[in-house]
């Protein structure tokens, strides 16, 4: 009898544990919110009342309409919020600053179209690769908002090819032009604000980077087609999203090509960057105004997504300073350079930490690669090189077929890399070495890297 109750508890116990949902865990451990499995879509008709833009004055004529279409966005916040409705047809603007209580709804075969202009985007003081400074304001901007969203079936269309045109013209006769050289606006500029969704737009020929999230939480971007060409035409530096100093942001079941970076983790460079974490809270800092804003980027979940070309399915930097708990999983990648890129700035002191990379399938040039970064090298009159470190690195449950495996270069002077692991790898490579001892610490598991002929 005693035995049967025995075997009658322990029966009991185990269908209670198959009953109960397996937690979804951060990198570090602790538990994933439910925020991050939320993604209800945008109700227009619960965000107030509808404006159709072609109410008010804007034409589908091939004219310029930034004046009409930021008076009705001041309208609508000043009414007390509402909806900005883009209905099919192109609409040619300006920069538009988009106010407290304002969404944007795109219909589908709506367009907003960027000016080829420059002029009609006006320079202020913002975030550009890592710095507070002036450069030209975005196509639609959100600054120090709550609640903002962007819906619907339709396109924000950057309208890039003459800024591509001339960037690569000023190449010809400037080989060492820089996107600070040859300015131009982003396509989404999401800035100080909280509780953001973006859902189902095409987000598309971005003159510079197309999606940037700075100094934000709680942002969501979902179900999103981000497109610029790699050929024939190259459309320099049109990240996909760039995450820069952020908390809480879910990427979930977007389209990304682009040429460049994907996803792109910022925070800041330079040889006080990571002042903000006080160990250098003796140093004067108003004499690198160009640091003001630094920081950390924490709890990034990037998911169920497909990846056309790019520079980098994941890249952590060029500038960026503290990166912790980013995951990156169940991606289809076709044609990536790299799938996991760490860039080791020499003049900044970084920490990757707690990254995961898992449930991969594609092709790619790199597996992995992790390398110095010396664009824009500046110790500012520091006399010592700072350390950089990146650890508690993950990549698992990954097919792939790429050139190189392993193309990571141990650099022990400017940065140190510990606690890897690699696990149920299947790799097909042209260059399949690899150098588990270049990272302290690194647990190999059911690691499978042919060599391709």
């Amino acid at each position: 009898m005693r035995k049967l109750l025995i075997l009658t508890f322990l029966l009991t116990t185990l269908i209670a544990n198959a009953k109960k949902p397996i937690k979804d865990l951060w990198p570090d451990g602790t538990e994933i919110s439910a925020w991050f499995k939320d993604t209800t879509s945008v109700k227009i008709n619960n965000l107030g009342k509808q404006y159709r833009i072609t109410d008010y004055g804007v034409l589908n004529d091939g004219k310029v309409y930034t004046k009409e279409l930021q008076s009705l966005i001041d309208k609508i916040a000043a009414d007390g919020g509402g909806v900005m409705v883009v209905p099919q047809g192109t609409y040619k603007t300006g920069a538009l600053f988009i106010k407290q209580g304002v969404h944007l709804h795109i219909y589908a075969g709506g367009t907003i179209q960027g000016s080829e202009n420059p002029s009609d985007f006006p320079i202020v003081t913002t975030r550009i690769e890592g710095e507070t400074c002036k450069y030209y304001s975005a196509l639609i901007n959100a600054d120090n908002l709550d609640g903002f969203t962007i819906s619907g079936r339709g396109t924000i269309d950057g309208n890039g090819f003459t800024y591509w045109k001339h960037f690569w013209e000023r190449r010809t006769w400037n080989p060492k032009c820089t996107n600070k050289d040859e300015q131009r606006p982003r396509l989404v500029y999401i800035s100080n604000s909280k509780n953001v969704q973006i859902e189902n737009v095409h987000l598309q020929n971005s003159p510079f980077w197309t999606t940037h999230i700075y100094n934000s939480e709680n942002v969501k971007l979902l179900r999103l087609y981000i497109y610029s060409p790699a050929k024939p035409v190259k459309a320099p530096s049109t990240d996909a999203i760039d995450l820069d100093v952020v908390k809480n942001i879910l990427v979930k079941d977007c389209y990304m090509s682009v040429n460049d970076d994907a996803v792109a983790i910022k925070g800041g460079k330079g040889p006080y960057a990571d002042a903000f974490r006080t160990q250098y809270s003796n140093v004067d800092m108003s004499k690198f105004p160009e640091m003001q804003g630094d920081g950390e980027n924490r709890n990034i979940i990037i998911e169920d997504c497909e990846y056309g070309f790019c520079h980098g399915c994941l890249t952590l930097g060029s500038e960026s300073v503290y990166d912790h708990n980013i995951i990156l999983r169940r991606i289809k990648v076709n044609e990536a350079n790299n799938l996991l890129w760490l860039k080791m700035r020499p003049d900044t002191p970084q920490r990757y930490e707690y990254i995961t990379v898992e449930d991969i399938t594609g092709n790619g040039k790199n597996f992995i690669l992790v390398a110095p970064w010396t664009q824009f090298y500046d110790l500012k009159g520091r006399e010592t090189t700072p350390m950089s470190y990146s650890d508690h690195i993950t990549m698992r449950n990954i097919t792939f077929d790429c050139n190189v495996f392993f193309n990571v270069k141990p650099q022990e002077d400017q940065y140190h890399l510990s606690n890897f692991t690699f696990q149920n790898l299947s790799v097909s490579a042209k260059n399949n070495d690899f150098h588990p001892e270049y990272v302290e610490n690194f647990v190999v598991k059911n690691v499978n890297a042919v060599k391709k002929q």
